[in-house]
């Protein structure tokens, strides 16, 4: 079952058991994956990268609403953006360990032969590709940073 399918199914769960929270979330997927669909030069079914893409994205702009609420002093919109957060962190797979990233970046920087930090661009684009949606950019960045460091 793709994740579009899986958002569809769970729209009408969270409707039948009125969770609001988890109502409003998975609207805001079904709305962003349609949008990706009809997106200029979009195809009409989006592949699962893409879908985890939009989930990724979708993610990290409620994280940083609530930390922006944070900030002013808005708890009861920061506590929505949280909550809504881990719904959506749900349809996302799982994040790799700290051992594990680190492994795979050592497996990347021999293969692209990275040896100083200026070689930190070569080793982020392998990095990026190959870590999409099982790590975060900025650990991937700071790691990086510190292996060739």
């Amino acid at each position: 079952m793709s994740l579009t399918e899986q958002i569809a199914k769970d729209l009408i769960e969270a409707m039948k058991s009125k969770d609001k929270i988890a109502l409003e979330a998975i609207r805001a997927a079904k709305t962003a994956f349609i949008l990706a669909k009809t997106d200029k030069g979009a195809e009409a079914v989006l592949t699962p990268d893409e879908e985890i893409k939009v989930m990724q994205k979708l993610v990290k702009q409620r994280r940083e609403s609530a930390a922006i609420y944070t900030e002013q002093n808005r708890p009861e919109l920061a506590e929505k953006e949280t909550m809504e957060a881990d719904v959506l962190e749900k349809y996302l797979p799982a994040k790799m360990s700290a051992e594990e990233l680190e492994k795979i970046l050592k497996e990347i920087i021999v293969r692209v032969g990275a040896k100083a930090p200026s070689d930190m661009g070569k080793v982020m684009g392998v990095a990026s590709k190959e870590l999409a949606g099982k790590a975060d950019g900025k650990e991937i960045s700071a790691k990086v940073k510190q292996l060739l460091g």
